[in-house]
C-alpha cells in the first residue's frame, strides 16, 4: 500500500487509545469522500496486529507486513461489491467471499482505486460472510480487526434493511477479539441504531502537499499541479479527473447547462433522461449524480466568496443565491437515495431536471 499521508492528529488519538487500551470496538470514521478513511482504518489495522506496539506501525514484522500486501489473516477488508448471481445462501456467501478476494487482488496491484461501481453494496450474503468470520478465533494475533469501507453501502435488499439488521446484531455484542471501523462520507446514512454503536471519528481533507505526494508515491504524477488544483484536498477527487471521472463531471456540467437555460433547454434535458439506459441505474448515473452534487457545492463556494475547487458552468458562477444552490443539492441527494432502489432512471433523471430548474 501506499503511506498513509496526513490525518495526524487523528492518528495520534488512535495511538493513544490503542496504548491505553481505550480503543473503541466499534469506530465509524466520517469525512469527504477521497481523503484516505480506508486507509487510515488499514492503518490502525496495522498498529493494532503490530509486534511492536509503538506510537506507529513500524512495518517491518511480519503482521505489519502482510497488512501493506492485503494478507494478512486478521484483518478482514470489507468493500461494496455486485450483488451475488447465487440463489442459495451458503452459495451466496462464497460467491461474496471470493468476489472480495479478486477486489483485494486487484487493490495490490493498484493501490489508489477510484470509488465502488455504484451498482455495488454491502449486500446480506457480505454481511452473513463477516458474521461468520467474526466468530473465528484469531489466526495469528490476539485479535480480528474488519473494516467495513463504504458502510453507506449497506444497501437494503428487496427494499427492505436486512443487511443492515444484521450488522446492527453483530455491533450490539461483538465478538471481544474483534474491532469494527466503519467507514463513510456522512454518518447520516447509516441506521441511526447502528451509529448509536459507534464511537465517531471524524477526518478532515488533505493538504495540496499531501494530495500531491500520496499521487507521487503510487505513481499518479502525470498532470500533477493541475490534479490536484482541482482536488479541493481529496485523493478521490483527483483521481476522479481520470477517463471515467471526468466523464461524469462532463454530464453533470451539460446537465446543470440545459437546467439553467430554463425551458430552451428542457429538449437537451429530456434526451439525456431517454439516452440514460435502465442498467446504468446505480453506475454511471450515480457517477454523474456524485460530480453534479460536487459541482452544486463549489458553486456555493463560489457565491460564499470563496475560491471554487472545478470548473463550473458561466451560468453558476456569479450572482447565485447561496440557498438556493443549497436546495439543489438537496435534490440531488434525495435522487441519489432514490438511485438505490428500484427506481426507473429515466424517470428520475427527467424529474431531477425538472426539480433543479425550479429552484435554481
Amino acid at each position: 500500500m501506499h503511506p498513509l499521508v496526513g490525518h495526524r492528529e487523528a492518528r495520534h488519538r488512535l495511538a493513544r487509545a490503542v496504548r491505553s487500551d481505550r480503543l473503541p470496538q466499534v469506530l465509524v470514521v466520517v469525512g469527504p469522500a477521497g481523503v484516505g478513511k480506508q486507509r487510515l482504518a488499514l492503518w490502525l489495522g496495522q498498529l493494532l496486529l503490530c509486534d511492536e506496539q509503538g506510537k506507529e506501525p513500524c512495518g517491518r514484522c511480519r503482521a505489519c507486513r502482510q497488512v501493506e500486501t492485503l494478507t494478512n489473516p486478521d484483518l478482514h477488508w470489507f468493500v461494496p461489491i455486485a450483488r451475488p448471481k447465487a440463489t442459495e445462501p451458503d452459495k451466496q456467501i462464497e460467491e461474496a467471499s471470493e468476489t472480495l478476494a479478486q477486489v483485494m487482488e486487484e487493490r495490490r496491484a493498484r493501490t489508489l482505486y477510484l470509488a465502488p461501481d455504484g451498482m455495488a453494496s454491502h449486500g446480506l450474503a457480505s454481511v452473513r460472510l463477516l458474521q461468520r468470520r467474526a466468530v473465528l478465533t484469531p489466526v495469528a494475533a490476539s485479535r480480528k480487526i474488519f473494516i467495513l469501507g463504504d458502510a453507506d453501502r449497506l444497501v437494503i435488499q428487496e427494499s427492505s434493511q436486512e443487511a443492515a439488521n444484521a450488522l446492527l446484531k453483530l455491533l450490539e455484542e461483538p465478538p471481544a477479539d474483534s474491532v469494527f471501523v466503519l467507514t463513510t462520507v456522512d454518518a447520516r446514512r447509516l441506521l441511526p441504531t447502528i451509529r448509536s454503536r459507534a464511537v465517531p471519528l471524524r477526518l478532515g481533507r488533505l493538504s495540496d502537499d499531501e494530495v500531491a505526494e500520496v499521487l507521487r508515491s503510487a505513481g499518479a504524477g502525470e498532470g500533477l499541479g493541475t490534479r490536484v488544483a482541482g482536488a479541493g484536498g481529496s485523493v478521490g477527487a483527483a483521481l476522479a479527473d481520470s477517463e471515467a471521472g471526468g466523464a461524469a463531471y462532463d454530464a453533470a456540467r451539460e446537465m446543470l447547462e440545459s437546467v439553467l437555460e430554463g425551458r430552451a433547454g428542457m429538449p437537451a434535458r429530456m434526451e439525456r433522461a431517454l439516452q440514460q439506459t435502465p442498467w446504468a441505474a446505480r453506475g454511471e448515473f450515480t457517477a454523474m449524480l456524485d460530480a453534479l452534487a460536487d459541482t452544486l457545492g463549489e458553486a456555493a463556494r463560489a457565491a460564499l466568496g470563496e475560491t471554487p475547487r472545478r470548473a463550473l458552468p458561466d451560468r453558476l458562477r456569479n450572482g447565485r443565491d447561496p440557498a438556493s444552490l443549497i436546495r439543489a443539492i438537496d435534490r440531488v441527494a434525495d435522487a441519489r437515495e432514490a438511485a438505490a432502489g428500484n427506481v426507473n432512471p429515466q424517470l428520475l433523471l427527467a424529474t431531477l431536471g425538472e426539480e433543479l430548474a425550479e429552484v435554481l
